[in-house]
């Protein structure tokens, strides 16, 4: 690809696609692209130099050389048939990605969850060590202001995408794998095929590489019990290669452990995100680092500082104690691990969620039905489709439904519109009230904060 040629993104505001046109920029390619909104995302690509279009249209992609679009882009999107029909050369976005990683060390981090949060704290570490990674992420961070970089060096961190099978044209150089979960099922026949391509994933790793599992996945460990790959797993059991021991979980202060690697005691970790799971994250984090030569008293140093990626258990708290903890959590069981943080805290929970596609919810309404056990009031709005067609029979209200059969006595449905009226009815001094889900639920917690704060008018606190 010539730096003269265009290249247009269709979508260009997506977690996935403005990492990669980000990129591609500051390497000095012409970059332009479209969406169907203005959002914090693209103003920041306007920002840059970046031309972006705020609506879907034929006359976006005239002049451009290459097209880019994901798997949420339809066939009947505008811009993608222009591309088609005018024989404008046409790339996935995981192709894009190869072409920006190749030649490098990549390091690619897959999974059902927890994705974003390993990737972004190997690519904190890595930047820290001064490694200068090129680094794509699934949501923004503090430390990058944004969610790319573009780095020196021959070494690349990403996500690697499992929703669409894309993550299979990737050959990394180090693969992290953190759970398998029944989850994209609009796209996998059945959870042997998820399994068969998880299994792919990890064997696409280089010969010279690693491929670095969690020890607490049964699915992964039965996957890669043949395996001929090195592997290094990490986890809580004695027979983990990197394990964390003597846990000590400190609600919405973090976490500390002693970190056991290759059995050798190396010292005391202070991890200042919340829950299990994220100590099961910063595990693979801190394996890989120190694979690539990162010493263990500069991780010690770096870790207790990281803060997250953005919309992971974002936390304000307001007078009369009530606490507003924003989430990304959208599948049953990052859910149940989210509110878990909580589950000692001695407050009561209210939890407004909106569900993320009409798939998803068609396929794991039974377990979304069993995941808010720990929740005193639960709200659940409408569907985000993401781009989905409506399903029939699929709705918020069945989803309501599901999680009163399994028990649930305090569930309200409440439309988008409706949910700040309902919350400052319901909400009382000593709460704390969770936003959770991927769509655009997440423009609410600041208009939610002013609102409560409007019922319990303190200072707020973040």
């Amino acid at each position: 690809m010539d730096k003269k040629e265009t290249i247009h993104f269709i979508g260009i505001g997506g977690a996935g696609m403005s990492g990669i046109a980000e990129v591609f920029f500051r390497h000095g390619y012409s970059v332009q692209g479209s969406d169907i909104k203005a959002t914090k995302v693209t103003g920041r690509l306007k920002d840059l130099g970046v031309r972006v279009n705020e609506s879907h249209s034929a006359e976006n992609v005239k002049g451009a050389d290459y097209v880019v679009y994901s798997s949420c882009i339809k066939e009947e999107n505008p811009e993608l048939k222009e591309a088609r029909h005018g024989g404008i050369k046409i790339l996935r976005r995981i192709e894009a990605l190869n072409m920006l990683t190749g030649g490098k060390k990549l390091i690619a981090v897959s999974g059902t969850h927890g994705k974003t949060t390993t990737t972004s704290l190997i690519s904190y570490l890595l930047i820290k060590a001064g490694v200068d990674p090129t680094v794509f992420i699934g949501a923004d961070v503090e430390f990058l202001d944004g969610n790319a970089r573009y780095g020196g060096r021959d070494i690349a961190v990403t996500e690697a995408d499992e929703s669409d099978g894309s993550f299979l044209y990737l050959r990394p150089f180090h693969s992290v794998t953190t759970n398998i979960d029944m989850e994209h099922m609009d796209y996998y026949a059945s959870m042997d095929e998820v399994m068969t391509s998880y299994g792919r994933f990890i064997e696409n790793t280089r010969d010279d590489g690693m491929a670095f599992i969690c020890a607490e996945d049964n699915l992964l460990r039965r996957l890669t019990t043949d395996s001929r790959k090195r592997i290094t797993r990490y986890g809580f059991s004695s027979g983990s290669d990197v394990r964390a021991e003597n846990i000590e979980l400190m609600g919405m202060n973090g976490s500390r452990f002693d970190l056991v690697a290759r059995g050798r005691a190396m010292g005391r970790v202070s991890l200042p995100i919340m829950g299990i799971h994220n100590v099961l994250n910063s595990l693979a984090a801190i394996a890989v680092s120190m694979e690539l030569g990162v010493d263990f008293s500069l991780i010690q140093d770096v870790i207790r500082d990281f803060r997250g990626a953005e919309r992971r258990f974002k936390i304000t708290n307001i007078g009369s104690d009530i606490v507003v903890i924003d989430d990304y959590a959208h599948h049953p069981t990052e859910i149940k691990a989210t509110l878990k943080i909580m589950e000692d805290s001695g407050k009561r929970i209210v939890a407004v969620f909106q569900p993320h596609r009409y798939s998803r919810t068609k396929y794991l309404k039974e377990q979304f039905g069993r995941c808010f056990d720990l929740v005193h009031h639960l709200v659940i709005t409408d569907i985000y489709s993401a781009y989905e067609k409506p399903i029939d029979g699929v709705t918020a209200m069945d989803l309501c439904e599901s999680t009163r059969r399994c028990g649930h006595k305090n569930v309200h449905f409440v439309p988008k519109d409706d949910i700040i009226k309902h919350l400052v009815g319901v909400v009382r001094p000593g709460d704390v009230v969770f936003i959770l889900g991927a769509g655009d639920i997440g423009e609410m917690p600041e208009v939610i904060v002013r609102a409560l704060k409007g019922v319990c008018p303190d200072n707020v606190k973040t």
